[in-house]
């Protein structure tokens, strides 16, 4: 796959680079929209992999050492200690949402009104549902209306709207999409070769679009009241529209191939290799008793996922410690296993995580006997999903069942579950603020050492949300919500506010 090809060349103002102080910014130039001469069919591939390539990647990156899945070779690295570029808005999934991913998203939505094919329509604003969605989720108060629209110029000073107005929209396009591809189309979704996601089925794409509404009623389990009070059965309801086996997993693959690009961004020669080194002791050491039993089972997974270290066995690097004087052959490399080989896809979303949304959404209603059915079913998706033989997932399955069962199934279980099947995906940093970082819940969870001790003084004090990009404060503060890091880095968002 050669991502980036559909960039908008719009935005081309200058020269510039992702990574200094010139890059490209929504709010750095006021551009005219120039896509009218285009067909939606040309531009459907670059929105699947902005969206991907761009958005999701920059969302998880700097995560990776938060979530504890893998870990940088350097004591107090800068996203591990919640310090440096991460406080002073140098962290650039705002560049890649607003310039690259959602300017796609319209313009497929444009073009797809202008041409009569509400497929198109509907892919876009699915599309933009989710990268909305891991935008907001990562910062609160985002952009919303006055965002990039392929008709009106540039607004160099938009408004900023509420998480509680986005996550509406987000539900709204939801809604829409999965209408409008129901309607006629003169043109497949899948002429020019574009979805690279579905290869042009409606049916998949619906399903698509019900299991991310499914993982957005999800994030509002700690909301009793009101318009966005948590509904256990308007969750269980779109999971049930959703995905219904692995065969509808939403994933973009790569070839593994000479090119960068072409290569799943973790891997040894992707563009994002750097970010991470090792696998983190914490899942090292989780999957060596995923179970938490008294007598620890080892997670057949443990060697499909997390490569043996050249010394010899599992060992990971304890986040924002380091190598700490040893060797890096003593520890699992980030890169070389099923998830971060070259040709490993990226995964939006799976069957899984929609078995283990259900799953939740289930126990809290007291439906324990079809919580742990979802549980199950789950788990076994995502072992499949791994290639793992039939065997080995029989023989975790029956381990569940004599040391677990309906009677000892709790949130802690089909969490940890989630955070497995979840690897390199941003929903996890939802899901671990949701349940408070709480090692109840993520058995052996603790802070990275080295921490920013500043802003973080507390044992209990993690890291709530990102700051807004440094440009962003710099050409429009009058409409950013506060930018100071001591209230930005802490202070939950709203659907983490218990009411």
């Amino acid at each position: 796959m050669k991502l980036f090809r559909y960039l908008l060349s719009v935005f081309i103002i200058g020269s510039a680079s992702s990574c200094s102080d010139d890059y490209f910014d929504v709010n750095q130039s006021v551009t005219a929209p120039t896509t009218t001469s285009l067909a939606p069919q040309y531009r459907i591939q670059g929105a699947i992999e902005n969206t991907v390539a761009t958005a999701q990647y920059r969302g998880v990156r700097e995560v990776l050492g938060v979530v504890q899945y893998g870990s940088q070779n350097t004591s107090a690295y800068y996203s591990e200690s919640w310090n440096t570029f991460m406080t002073n808005g140098q962290y650039f999934l705002w560049q890649n949402a607003y310039v690259y991913a959602l300017p796609n998203t319209a313009d497929l939505i444009f073009l797809g009104e202008k041409h009569g094919a509400p497929n198109y329509v509907a892919v876009g604003k699915i599309l933009r549902a989710y990268i909305l969605g891991m935008t907001t989720d990562q910062y609160g108060d985002i952009v919303l209306d006055e965002t990039y629209d392929s008709e009106s110029s540039m607004n160099i000073t938009p408004s900023f709207q509420s998480q509680e107005e986005v996550y509406e929209r987000i539900f709204e396009l939801l809604d829409q999409a999965v209408v409008e591809l129901d309607l006629d189309s003169p043109i497949g979704l899948n002429d020019e070769g574009g979805d690279v996601l579905y290869g042009g089925d409606h049916e998949k794409w619906k399903k698509f679009a019900y299991s991310i509404k499914a993982r957005y009623l999800n994030h509002l389990s700690k909301k009793s009241s009101g318009e966005h009070a948590y509904d256990p059965q308007a969750i269980v309801d779109a999971a049930e529209k959703g995905f219904s086996s692995n065969e509808d997993n939403a994933l973009i693959s790569y070839g593994g191939g000479e090119m960068e690009n072409d290569n799943q961004p973790f891997s040894e020669n992707g563009y994002g290799s750097s970010r991470f080194d090792f696998f983190s002791d914490f899942f090292v050491e989780l999957m060596k008793n995923s179970l938490d039993l008294e007598n620890p089972y080892e997670d057949p997974r443990l060697e499909v996922i997390v490569p043996e270290a050249v010394n010899g066995g599992y060992q990971g690097v304890v986040t924002g410690r380091g190598l700490d004087g040893n060797s890096p052959d003593d520890y699992s490399l980030g890169n070389g296993g099923f998830y971060t080989q070259p040709d490993s896809p990226t995964y939006m979303m799976t069957y899984s995580e929609v078995k283990f949304i259900e799953a939740e959404a289930k126990l809290r209603s007291g439906d324990a006997t079809g919580a742990y059915d979802a549980y199950i079913t789950g788990i076994r998706a995502d072992m499949q999903k791994l290639n793992m033989p039939g065997e080995e997932i029989e023989d975790y399955i029956t381990q569940i069942e004599t040391n677990i069962g309906v009677s000892g199934l709790g949130l802690s279980e089909i969490m940890v579950q989630k955070y497995i099947a979840n690897m390199l995906n941003p929903e996890t940093w939802v899901d671990m603020r949701r349940m408070d970082y709480s090692s109840e819940i993520y058995p052996g969870l603790q802070r990275p050492e080295n921490v920013n001790l500043d802003i973080f003084p507390n044992d209990d004090d993690w890291l709530e949300a990102m700051m807004y990009e440094y440009n962003e404060e710099d050409r429009n503060y009058e409409n950013m919500p506060t930018n100071d890091p001591y209230v930005r880095l802490t202070t939950p968002l709203w659907w983490n506010m218990e009411e």
